[in-house]
């Protein structure tokens, strides 16, 4: 199987390879195509193109992995999904490190992560609950049901229709862990974790036989409570190896054998900047509001709303009319070494303005967040009326992602918190013009 290394963001040709009917197919899948772009040209290379997910894409003539390059490796990602979520789930990185060579890949670490989670449900002893039941039996177990005997089984006394509680291990909470561990046992790349996570499945299968289920009904049906609480960080695992990619053949044991997994870190790195924001407004007065919508800020004359839109983040302070708002955008753009795009300014300068109180002395602010690879000062870019004052400004900051990935769980992320606090809450009045 040839390997290919494509970087986040990069295009790149390469030539040799023959596609498979299924790799054609899997090229021009809409789902695939909105996270990478395959291309089979007309002297025979394939064209990668690369957008901000990352992850592995397997076809029949190759693997593409494409990896991260301002988070770091693979473990960062991971790293960075592990905080932005809440859970302290990467406590066996120490086993990650120990795997030969360059070690696995984004996918296979999570289905690396997810047997382990599962191996210690297995010592613990997977979890029991009644299950409600309903079967024709040769004796009368629990409820009988009249109406379905009558109708199925008329003068008969053989078989008992019945409706009972059943004790078993075969519940939502251990299906979740069996169809992620088989799919863990079929795909993963590293034959090492491939036959762990079998091992696992073939203890899962003993008591838990069903191993179908919707990943999607599962995490909106699933509650965590006393008795599975320790069920949580496997679920997690198990999630988010059915559920990202989004291909249909991820879950086919035949058929077509291309397959993805691809994690979107502008997504990820929003719920990142997320999480370090509530951190470093804890115990401030400011609370960190994800997605507001701002529903009646585009309107038609009449009061009709024309539009909503919706900042990344917004920080707020007190209630009601006198509250105070500062709207942030989440970029995973690098604007270090360029300026920010006129969308992205236009974008906050609109949030700034709709957050802005009538009669306030303060100038319309808001903040944009970017990633970077090392320490940024500040920059302010101030929106002008043409009389020379000031309209709205903007502090764009850039964050050092490898340094806070570093940071975490550790002291050094005290003091990053509070740089970020300081630069988001210093509120510069912008100079003034006259003309």
């Amino acid at each position: 199987m040839t390997i290919i290394e494509v970087d986040e963001y990069q295009t790149i040709r390469v030539p040799g390879l023959r596609p498979s009917p299924a790799d054609r197919d899997l090229a021009f899948s809409p789902e695939l195509r909105k996270r990478v772009e395959l291309r089979w040209l007309a002297d025979g290379d394939l064209e990668i193109t690369a957008s901000s997910h990352v992850g592995v894409v397997s076809l029949d003539c190759a693997s593409i992995h494409i990896k991260p390059k301002l988070v770091g490796r693979e473990l960062a990602v991971l790293r960075m999904l592990d905080y932005a979520s809440g859970l302290p789930a990467l406590h066996h990185l120490e086993t990650t490190r120990d795997l030969p060579g360059t070690g696995p890949h984004l996918r296979d670490l999570v289905c690396l992560l997810l047997t382990i989670e599962c191996e210690a449900l297995l010592r613990h002893g997977l979890r029991r609950d009644y299950v409600r039941r309903e079967d024709s039996l040769p004796a009368l177990r629990g409820r009988l049901l009249h109406d379905r005997q009558l109708l199925r089984r008329f003068g008969q006394l053989d078989r008992l229709e019945c409706r009972f509680d059943e004790f078993d291990a075969n519940i939502l909470d251990n299906q979740l862990c069996a169809a992620a561990l088989n799919l863990a046992a079929r795909t993963s790349a590293d034959e090492t974790i491939r036959a762990r996570a079998r091992r696992a499945a073939t203890e899962f299968s003993d008591l838990c036989p069903t191993a179908v289920v919707d990943h999607q009904l599962a995490a909106q049906t699933l509650t965590y409570h006393r008795h599975n609480e320790h069920y949580r960080q496997a679920h997690r695992w198990a999630s988010l190896l059915l559920g990202h990619g989004g291909l249909a053949d991820l879950y086919e044991t035949s058929g077509p054998s291309g397959q993805a997994f691809l994690l979107d870190l502008n997504s990820l790195f929003e719920a990142f900047v997320t999480r370090l924001l509530e951190e470093a407004f804890h115990g401030t007065g400011i609370a960190v509001r994800t997605q507001p919508a701002l529903k009646e800020s585009v309107a038609y004359r009449d009061g009709r709303r024309y539009t909503t839109i919706m900042p990344d983040i917004q920080l707020t302070r007190g209630h009601g009319q006198t509250a105070w708002r500062r709207p942030v955008d989440v970029k995973y753009k690098l604007y270090t070494d360029r300026k920010i795009k006129p969308a992205d300014l236009y974008q906050s300068f609109a949030y700034a303005t709709a957050l802005s109180r009538v009669g306030s002395n303060e100038t319309p602010t808001a903040y944009i967040l970017y990633a970077s690879d090392r320490d940024t000062t500040p920059e302010e870019v101030i929106l002008r009326r043409y009389d020379g004052s000031t309209a709205a400004q903007i502090t764009a900051l850039g964050l050092n992602v490898p340094s806070l990935i570093a940071a975490l769980g550790t002291p050094q992320l005290m003091p990053a918190l509070a740089g970020i606090r300081t630069a988001v809450t210093s509120g510069k009045p912008a100079p003034q013009i006259t003309r």
